[in-house]
């Protein structure tokens, strides 16, 4: 529901911006605006999109939780996004993302919002779980009772 309210609201809200701005400062100059935006949005977004890069290889490299640069980065990609669409609007909003201080208030509300029941990063070679009192490790050897070659199950044919 709330995103059929946005593909109809924020054209309104464009259209009704682009009159008003169109009427103060004419055609020509409010043109003028939207590519200027476009093409500093653009210059930003790939400045900051590179530093958000570079916190996620080190976070990776350092074995801690990537889930703050990650979200960073998707921020930052959805600014791009909204400043290259023309419009007052969206651009507001996109150069709003791409203030570091906006991005983490806008990540501390959704933190609040989302709960995360686990996370786990990829195992060290040679590291083990620690260990648990309720769980006994030990190798076997499945011995048949009756000693002979068993015949296939159903599920093992060749």
């Amino acid at each position: 529901m709330w995103l059929l309210v946005a593909f109809v609201a924020v054209p309104m809200i464009e259209i009704g911006l682009f009159i008003k701005v169109g009427g103060l400062i004419g055609l020509w100059p409010t043109l003028a605006i939207v590519l200027a935006t476009a093409v500093a949005g653009s210059f930003l977004v790939r400045m900051q999109g590179a530093m958000a890069l570079a916190q996620l290889r080190g976070s990776l490299n350092e074995l801690r939780d990537p889930t703050e640069p990650i979200a960073h980065g998707a921020m930052i990609l959805f600014a791009g996004a909204l400043l290259l669409t023309p419009g007052f609007f969206t651009d507001t909003a996109g150069i709003l993302l791409l203030i570091p201080a906006i991005r983490a208030a806008v990540l501390r509300y959704l933190a609040s919002r989302v709960r995360v029941e686990r996370f786990t990063m990829g195992g060290m070679p040679g590291r083990r779980e620690p260990h648990r009192p309720d769980v006994i490790d030990g190798e076997f050897t499945e011995i048949d009772p009756d000693g002979g070659p068993r015949p296939p199950s159903g599920w093992t044919r060749h």
